[in-house]
């Protein structure tokens, strides 16, 4: 039985390598603390937070908070409005992505080189932000739920990616053969491509999500009707603005004279608004690596 010769550190690789992990181990408590602060407070008494007794572990155990989350109408009309947005517009951006990319990748398309330029050319420059505000008031998109999706219903760098993919991962005889067998474009995309691209549609999924789920800035320009604001657009307000009322969420005198109830429930308010995208991330985490390498090393 052959025997493997592994070569011996020396003690500058294992000093090496001990800075490293003590560097990592530093990162690690740098990003993580806070997110366990975050989440031990919301679980905590106003009176334990605002008296600095929180560290590591929630203190005087209570749901108070949450429960004021799920029981305002206006918080929950934040959530239905995102989800609605995230799907939708992700839907919309994932198809349209598609759409354009496959075309660009075959290199019977007459005038694709062309048209990557003109669409590069987009990733430098813009008309501005009055000009497309203008724009949305001109085609009558202001305060409507199509604000929301439209104006980034296509994003450039995720249609090079994609187009890469399909160039270096989907062989052309496949496509040749396809059509000997009489199979159209159309059928083909749908019946032969986009099985084979499940990396890359994973990746465009996660980050169009993520992007739809955080989205405010697009609400704040658009959108003048509460029951249209998504519920980051509510969480900024009562985050930046402190713009939230404790007696708007929950119509209890007790909480109404607790001073510290609105910090945690900004707190859990954070929790929330993070916990739908922390559940999204594991289903798709298998594909993420393989469809940024090979979209993004390619081409």
């Amino acid at each position: 039985m052959l025997r493997r010769n592994r070569i011996k550190d020396t003690p500058g690789d294992r000093v090496f390598m001990g800075f490293n992990y003590a560097f990592l181990v530093l990162v690690l408590l740098i990003v993580f603390y806070p997110l366990l602060y975050i989440v031990s407070s919301s679980f905590s008494s106003s009176r334990a937070v605002m008296s600095g007794q929180v560290w590591l572990f929630p203190v005087e155990f209570n749901l108070k908070a949450y429960v004021s989350i799920f029981k305002s109408s206006q918080l929950m009309l934040g959530f239905y409005n995102t989800i609605i947005y995230t799907v939708v517009g992700t839907l919309i951006n994932v198809g349209m992505t598609v759409m354009l990319a496959y075309p660009l990748s075959r290199k019977s398309f007459y005038g694709r080189s062309a048209i990557l330029v003109f669409m590069m050319i987009t990733m430098f420059f813009d008309g501005g932000l009055i000009p497309t505000y203008l724009l949305m008031k001109d085609l009558h998109l202001l305060d409507t739920r199509w604000a929301m999706w439209l104006p980034g219903a296509l994003a450039v760098f995720q249609v090079i990616v994609a187009r890469t993919f399909f160039q270096s991962s989907i062989p052309e005889e496949l496509g040749e053969a396809a059509e000997v067998d009489g199979c159209r474009d159309i059928r083909y995309l749908l019946s032969v491509v986009l099985p084979l691209s499940k990396p890359i549609l994973a990746v465009m999924t996660l980050m169009y999500a993520v992007g739809h789920w955080n989205a405010y800035f697009d609400a704040l320009i658009y959108l003048r009707s509460e029951h249209l604001f998504p519920l980051q657009y509510v969480l900024r307000n009562l985050l930046i603005l402190n713009a939230a009322d404790p007696a708007m969420l929950a119509n209890t005198s007790q909480q109404l004279r607790d001073q510290g109830f609105e910090q945690v429930l900004k707190y859990a308010l954070i929790v929330v608004a993070s916990i739908p995208i922390l559940i999204m991330y594991p289903f798709v985490q298998r594909h993420f690596v393989k469809g940024v390498m090979v979209g993004s090393l390619k081409g």
